[in-house]
């Protein structure tokens, strides 16, 4: 049992050593003098901005919702009818990323469906929801 304790003494003692070490040496502040918002010239800003245009977004548009139980699900087959929280008419939600962007109404081009949009959210407006 000697030679455990004395090992665990050996390492305590390395322990209050580095602390020791720690304590003595100075600390100097960081100089952050190059991270001003205005110190990136405006060219830097388009490339980065040009960077990130080509990231793929999910856009998926919303015409109502339905909260049914598990029972009422298990029972629906083909014709089956689910009513949504919308009336008819009311505009669509036009969502980026699980991110409300617009309202919209549904148009038909050339046989394939689409959104016209009615109402954009400004982005003041989405950041604002996002906190």
């Amino acid at each position: 049992m000697n030679d455990t304790t004395d090992n665990n003494d050996d390492v305590g003692d390395d322990w209050a050593a580095a602390m020791n070490e720690q304590a003595e040496s100075e600390a100097s502040p960081a100089d952050f003098q190059n991270l001003q918002a205005d110190a990136m010239p405006a060219s830097a800003m388009e490339e980065n901005i040009e960077m990130i245009l080509d990231i793929p977004v999910t856009v998926s548009v919303e015409i109502g919702r339905s909260k049914i139980n598990i029972r009422n699900l298990l029972k629906l087959n083909q014709g089956s009818v689910v009513e949504l929280d919308r009336l008819a008419g009311e505009p669509m939600d036009v969502i980026v990323n699980g991110t409300l962007i617009a309202h919209g109404e549904v148009v038909v081009v050339n046989e394939k469906f689409g959104v016209r949009l009615t109402d954009v959210i400004s982005a003041t407006e989405r950041v604002k929801k996002l906190k």
